[in-house]
């Protein structure tokens, strides 16, 4: 008989990490309860003129509330094992991250200023590291036996728990048969034809994929959403709104430079592109930087628009979406400093936006 040479057969302890099934899903989650819960806060608080839980010299932060649903959420799947505590700890812990981290201002300075500048920054520099890790987790990873069991005896927990649905028994038959098909590794492939005879001689028929009432109310609004939006349709649209995100762009530069700026702007310019640090008087060199990289992501975003318009849809494209992740990732982190937690609705915007082109690439592209 064949000797097993797997990884698998050493007893040295393995540490290597293996990556959970479904975890996009976990992390998208958290990424939305997070986004969510820094939002509200931020909306509840103004709305409402920032009130104190407390008296007397007592007051109950609403970071300690934070702390509260964090330690929930690390704590549910220490006690549990099913699968259904997974989205649960991730939405606890992104409400519980976003009620944390948006005290931070408070921690960073000795003044303890809830409204410090560097604050919402940082909140969004936090959530743009989640999405860049977010965005990784989606790749699919390298496939292997012992990442591959690893994900069979978890998929067996929704047939514990009678939740094992017919697109998730297909899903773990395949994994199955993969491992079955393992021949190098004789003793696992037994496991796997095992496992596999075992799912197959199941008595009770698994049922088709369960969706809640908002899962299938989104689903067929998504549905109706594909069939009106055609080529056409989404290429206007698509040019409509990001000529006027350029002009959103451009509002903040015009109201620098009307307001007597330019000759120190253009000498920072300058100064930039000879390699010297020039004198800016009295304006901050963080505002000249906001204000150029605005220009050059609304330059971008007009010549993404009037690319489109012309047909030239895939040099529009990528201009725009370079244009996009310019302002999302770097323009905005200036922008939030300046303008604080307003410009969530334009981040969001510009989001969708490039949400919009990925979608358009995708369907009419590619």
């Amino acid at each position: 008989m064949q000797a097993d040479t797997s990884p698998l057969a050493s007893r040295r302890r393995v540490r290597s990490p293996v990556r959970r099934q479904r975890a996009e899903r976990y992390l998208l989650v958290m990424l939305l309860a997070f986004a969510a819960s820094v939002g509200l806060t931020r909306f509840f608080l103004e709305m409402t003129g920032y009130p104190q839980l407390g008296g007397g010299g007592l007051h109950i932060a609403h970071v300690l509330w934070g702390g509260l649903i964090l330690f929930a959420a690390s704590i549910v799947p220490l006690l549990w094992s099913n699968r259904w505590v997974y989205p649960v700890g991730a939405s606890l812990g992104g409400i519980g991250v976003g009620l944390f981290i948006d005290e931070v201002g408070k921690f960073i300075t000795q003044t303890n200023d809830y409204f410090f500048a560097a604050a919402a920054p940082i909140v969004y520099t936090l959530f743009l590291i989640t999405v860049f890790l977010y965005l990784r987790v989606r790749k699919p990873g390298r496939r292997d036996l012992r990442a591959e069991l690893y994900h069979v005896f978890d998929g067996l927990q929704e047939w514990l728990d009678h939740d094992l649905d017919r697109k998730e028994k297909a899903r773990l038959g395949n994994e199955l048969a993969w491992i079955a098909a393992q021949s190098d590794q004789p003793a696992w492939s037994r496991l796997g034809q095992v496992l596999r005879d075992f799912l197959d001689a199941e008595a009770h028929e698994a049922p088709p994929a369960r969706r809640g009432f908002l899962e299938r109310r989104l689903q067929g609004a998504w549905l109706t959403v594909r069939r009106w939006l055609n080529e056409r349709r989404l290429k206007a649209i698509l040019t409509g709104g990001i000529a006027a995100l350029a002009l959103l762009a451009f509002k903040h530069p015009a109201e620098v430079l009307l307001a007597g700026s330019a000759p120190r702007f253009s000498s920072w310019l300058a100064g930039l592109a000879l390699g010297r640090t020039i004198d800016v008087g009295g304006t901050s060199r963080l505002m000249l930087a906001r204000v150029a990289l605005e220009i050059v992501a609304g330059c971008l975003l007009l010549s993404c628009a009037a690319l489109l318009a012309a047909r030239r849809e895939r040099l529009g494209v990528a201009l725009g979406q370079a244009a996009l992740l310019l302002m999302l990732t770097a323009a905005n982190l200036l922008v939030f400093y300046y303008e604080q937690f307003s410009t969530i609705l334009t981040a969001g915007m510009q989001f969708l936006a490039l949400l919009g082109l990925l979608y358009y690439r995708h369907e009419f592209l590619e």
